[in-house]
Parts: C-alpha cells; sequence; structure tokens
C-alpha cells in the first residue's frame, strides 16, 4: 500500500497534487494499491476523486497524532509518501512508530532525517544540506506527466504565447502577466486553474485588448496538449515549465515563492528558459528582443526527459520489497 499525504489549496498552490497523482497513476498501473490523505479543500478533493483514487481528510492543523488511524497495524508495512514540502520530526516520528517507510519531497524540514527516501529533483542550491537515508538530487528525478510524449515538438519560431502559472495562481500573477502583454503583437492563450480566484481581474485586464488577441481558458482538459499549440510558455517555477521544456516548449520562467527562484535560474542556465525574476518585481523585456526559440526547443528537449516518474517508481518499488 501507497499512501500519499498531499497539501494542495490557493494558498499553497496545486502542484504537490498533480506530482502525486502521476506518480500514484504510475504506481497503479503496476498493479500497487494507493490511497490519498489531503487536507480540506474541495477542488483538490473532486480531481482526486475523478482520477479514481480514495481520499481520506485529515487536519492540517494538527502536526501530529492523527496518523494512527491511517495505518492497519495488521496490514503489511506501507510507503507514506509526503508531498507536503517540510516535514515536522515530531510526525516523522510516528510514521517510523508505525511501522511504515517515510518518502518525501523536496523536503528541508527536520524531520527529513528520518526519511528513507527524500527526493530532491526541484532543489538547486544548499544540497550540501539536504537529509534523509537516501537523497536522490537531479532533474532525472522529476515526475512529469507521460502524456507530454504524444507531444514533443521542435519549436522553429515565435508565434504564439501560452501563459500558465498554476492551478491556483495566489498571487495573482497572471493578470499582471495580461497587463504585459496585452500592447504585444502576439496571439495569447491564457490557462487558469481549477483554484484560479482572479477571473474578475483578468477580464477587465483584457478588455482593452483587440477581440482576437487574447484566448482565455479554464481547466483544459490536457496541458500538454494545449503546450503543443505554442512556442514559448510564461510559467511559474515549479513542475511547469519541466513539462514544457520536456515537451520542446521553452519558457520564461516567474518565481511564485522564494523558493522557485533557483528553479528559474536552473532553468535558464540548461538553455531551455529565461528567468523572468521574483512575481514582486518580474521583468518580461527578454520578450521585446530575438529569442533564439529553434535552439531552446531543442536543448529543451535533450535536457528534460520523461523517465523521471519510472525512476521514482522504481525507488518505491525497491523501498517496499
Amino acid at each position: 500500500m501507497f499512501v500519499f499525504c498531499i497539501e494542495s489549496s490557493h494558498a499553497r498552490g496545486m502542484g504537490h497534487l498533480f506530482r502525486s497523482l502521476t506518480l500514484a497513476a504510475e504506481l497503479r498501473s503496476r498493479g500497487h494499491s494507493v490511497r490519498f490523505l489531503a487536507n480540506d479543500h474541495p477542488n483538490s478533493l473532486r480531481i482526486i476523486r475523478e482520477r479514481g483514487f480514495d481520499v481520506v481528510l485529515y487536519d492540517l492543523a494538527a502536526v501530529t497524532g492523527w496518523e494512527e488511524g491511517l495505518i492497519d497495524p495488521a496490514g503489511p508495512s506501507p510507503i507514506w509518501i509526503n508531498d507536503r514540502l517540510n516535514t515536522r520530526r515530531s510526525h516523522s516520528e510516528t510514521i517510523k512508530g508505525l511501522g511504515a517507510k517515510l518518502v518525501t519531497f523536496d523536503d528541508r524540514g527536520d524531520g527529513a532525517e528520518l526519511a528513507d527516501v527524500n527526493i530532491c529533483a526541484l532543489l538547486f542550491e544548499k544540497t550540501e544540506d539536504l537529509r534523509g537515508k537516501d537523497v536522490r538530487l537531479g532533474v532525472e528525478y522529476m515526475i512529469l506527466d507521460p502524456e507530454i510524449a504524444r507531444y514533443r515538438r521542435v519549436r522553429q519560431g515565435l508565434a504564439s504565447i501560452l501563459v500558465t502559472l498554476g492551478g491556483a495562481d495566489t498571487y495573482g500573477v497572471t493578470v499582471r502577466v495580461a497587463k504585459w502583454l496585452s500592447s504585444k503583437a502576439f496571439p495569447v492563450t491564457i490557462v487558469t486553474g481549477p483554484s484560479f480566484q482572479h477571473m474578475a481581474e483578468l477580464e477587465e485586464a483584457v478588455s482593452t485588448a483587440a477581440p482576437d488577441r487574447f484566448k482565455l481558458l479554464s481547466q483544459v482538459p490536457s496541458l500538454a496538449a494545449e503546450m503543443y499549440r505554442h512556442d514559448l510558455a510564461i510559467t511559474g517555477g515549479g513542475v511547469t515549465p519541466f513539462e514544457a521544456c520536456a515537451a520542446g516548449l521553452p519558457c520564461v520562467v516567474i518565481a511564485n515563492e522564494p523558493f522557485e527562484i533557483p528553479v528559474g535560474r536552473a532553468l535558464e542556465q540548461l538553455g531551455a528558459a529565461f528567468f523572468a525574476g521574483h512575481h514582486s518585481a518580474f521583468d518580461l523585456g527578454i520578450l521585446e528582443k530575438p529569442i533564439p526559440i529553434r535552439s531552446m526547443s531543442e536543448t529543451a528537449m535533450t535536457k528534460i526527459d520523461l523517465g523521471g516518474v519510472g525512476r521514482v517508481a522504481d525507488l518505491l518499488e525497491r523501498l517496499a520489497a
């Protein structure tokens, strides 16, 4: 049994949810039982159930003391997977005391030291301080949607821009990006996620532009399919720019949170993206200069592959053996 314990909300964002769903689907395809534990966020709970997984609520405010009823002491030892960022030591001690193996993602909490595996594909600075019995670093452990394989292509030039800033876009960055783009010549498609709460402001921001300049889409059935139609994406600094790059879609990365700043810088160093800064003071001036779309697209597809979900699933299966 694999137990995914996630946090997903407008404030936290939904990247943890979608990453865990991709890994859970891979484990389920290999014949493993999977269940989810999640905080009370209606959109996230709906998505989990729509993907066919059982989900149980947990109290987000309780650090520990609630886990025991979620592990069957008579059953086989489960693999408990925390995708909630920093794990508290008291929680880790409880999980280990219940006989479970503990896996965490991008974890700098004091409880990470007790993790059997700490998978850190999204961490690019101060990695020497990471803790865990087995710490896995590198983009080769990035969990990306395998569906992207159907939509990979090398871009030849810049004709269309996609803006996709997460399932929640906590700080309404999409609105400010739309205002900046409203005076530019490129056709722009903006995709908003299930917890986006700034639609009125966004519609106002694009209302003064020519009728064919902006296309607004909400909760597209397949983001990978939508990415295929465009030549450059403006994204946050989570998993999305890696998904885009794996498909050959170069990115301009805006960091929504401070920990996303090293992500944007790392992708820029790889040659697959430009980093526009933190959302509080981003700069999209790069769009006013010639962009080497073809070479960036080729580099992106070379540097970011789609094997991460399989590599992580292999690690978890060996841990469960």
